[in-house]
């Protein structure tokens, strides 16, 4: 519930700030996940075309291939400004082929966020 009210929240400040491109910064620091069909885009690990189906993900210039990793009972994270800077600064180090380390006070939310 709590990353559908989020979803709900930022999309009704898209429709506040008229957002009308998908070029907008308001738009692009979203984390947006789409299908791609086969060989529609060129993979950066192999510099080949897709083979087969994948879902990308992106926020702002990054994009990395959706793994399906089992993440756990993730609808408890309550999803703040703070946790969407985390998603933009942490896909940004991984599409650089860096890591992140997340730091701050015990039960903040690092671990999940992370997640």
């Amino acid at each position: 519930v709590t990353i559908d009210v989020h979803a709900r929240d930022e999309v009704t400040q898209l429709v506040k700030d008229k957002v009308a491109s998908p070029e907008d910064f308001a738009w692009l620091k979203q984390l947006r996940y789409y299908w791609q069909d086969e060989e529609t885009f060129k993979r950066a690990d192999t510099g080949n075309l897709n083979p087969k189906m994948e879902c990308k993900v992106c926020i702002v210039n990054s994009t990395l291939l959706y793994g399906f990793e089992y993440l756990g009972n993730t609808a408890r994270l309550v999803i703040t400004p703070l946790t969407d800077k985390c998603y933009r600064t942490l896909m940004g180090a991984f599409a650089l082929f860096y890591g992140g380390a997340p730091e701050g006070p015990a039960g903040t939310g690092k671990t999940e966020s992370t997640k």
